[in-house]
């Protein structure tokens, strides 16, 4: 039997080859295998050259400075850096913190650990599309405001927040700084660290067919950005992150970054036909609820809640053809419906029955067809024996 075919690239993608190999120049006892932190000899300063070409490659793509790249293990890692860096460091001027409802779990978590310890937070409810209005956001604002966090791209229904307009509002405020998870962003939709005004950025390089582990943190110093690191031990990354850095990891997230942003354009169209063809295909079947405008989202991701079927079966039903999820890998375990799409105003039941589609460089025309069809068959099947009503409401 064939594998399914996968739809699940908003979650994580297979590493591109050229990436690959870019990295296993760096492994082997014939490569780049020193520790970059390693100075004085020749291995260890093979290594850093290797280290700081990628660091100022990673910041080409994203409009940044060599020097504002802190690399990470993640985007996760980077979140927690930024949202407890900016916290503490400003604790004396306020304990107030914005961030939206709709935020992946690596920047709410944070925030609910710091109300635990005595911050407040504002979470702010999206529109019906998944955007939040500038005006919400400056709404919200307070004398002791000390951070805004908002997404990029949302991981779940894939809409675009005005990153600038955020900027703006939080220039205006004065003592706010704003802090952007954009691991989804690269590769997916342009992403200027210098134009879009914010003080801090999150990336991934996973999302961006590069290895899994390894991230960055964009610190804007032309904006004089303080945080207190969370990592003591060695002094490496600007004092930010010690621990030595992986060489392969950062060299191939480099590698990943260039190909993608030089991509993007040409995947975007090829990505933006494939999304409508399958979201034709999945509402020609009835009761299907498109959650997030399409004007508004990457072409990577489309997110579709189904009236008339129990979520846990549809996502069983389909398993056997396509891999697909019902929202972010990072709370799948829960058995919970999505948070984002309660946000946005879908009931529970809704929320469940809903799948997250995330194409990619591999997805082609016969794997959407493929995917349409199962999906079909999938709705036909447990609508017929739960005898679901299939009116969208």
């Amino acid at each position: 039997m064939s594998p399914p075919v996968y739809l699940d690239h908003a979650a994580t993608t297979p590493v591109d080859p050229r990436v690959a190999a870019a990295m296993a120049g760096c492994l082997g006892a014939d490569g780049v295998f020193g520790n970059p932190a390693s100075a004085g000899h020749f291995h260890g300063e093979a290594a850093l050259e290797r280290v700081e070409a990628a660091r100022a490659a990673v910041a080409a793509a994203v409009g940044a400075d060599p020097d504002e790249v802190v690399f990470t293990s993640g985007a996760t890692e980077a979140d927690n850096l930024a949202i407890f860096g900016v916290a503490e460091h400003a604790r004396p001027r306020g304990r107030h913190l914005v961030t939206a409802r709709t935020e992946h779990k690596a920047v709410l978590d944070p925030c609910h650990e710091l109300e635990r310890r005595g911050w407040q937070v504002t979470y702010l409810t999206p529109d019906e599309r998944g955007r939040i209005a500038p005006e919400r956001l400056a709404a919200a604002l307070r004398a002791d405001t000390v951070l805004v966090s908002l997404m990029h791209v949302n991981n779940e229904i894939g809409t675009v927040q005005d990153v600038a307009a955020f900027a703006a509002v939080c220039e205006r405020h004065g003592g706010a700084r704003l802090h952007v998870d954009a691991a989804q962003s690269v590769g997916k939709t342009a992403l200027d660290f210098k134009a879009g005004g914010a003080d801090l950025v999150s990336l991934s390089a996973h999302k961006s067919y590069g290895p899994k582990g390894v991230g960055a943190l964009l610190v804007s110093r032309r904006r004089g950005v303080r945080i207190e690191p969370r990592q003591f031990g060695g002094g490496q990354e600007r004092g930010l992150r010690s621990g030595t850095v992986a060489t392969h990891q950062v060299v191939g997230m480099a590698a990943a970054f260039a190909l993608a942003v030089a991509q993007r354009e040409a995947e975007a169209t090829r990505l933006a036909a494939l999304r409508e063809r399958l979201w034709c295909g999945l509402e020609a079947h009835g009761g299907a609820i498109r959650n997030g405008a399409p004007q508004d989202t990457v072409a990577a991701i489309l997110n579709v809640s189904f009236a008339g079927v129990e979520g846990e079966s549809l996502l069983a039903a389909v398993a056997p053809r396509i891999s697909v999820s019902t929202g972010s890998a990072c709370t799948s375990a829960s058995g919970e419906p999505s948070y984002v799409l309660r946000a946005l105003g879908r009931d529970e039941r809704l929320a469940e029955a809903s799948l997250r589609f995330g194409l990619g460089r591999s997805t082609s025309a016969a794997d959407v067809e493929e995917a349409i069809e199962a999906v079909g068959a999938a709705l036909s099947r447990l609508r017929r024996i739960g005898g679901g009503c299939v009116t969208a409401p």
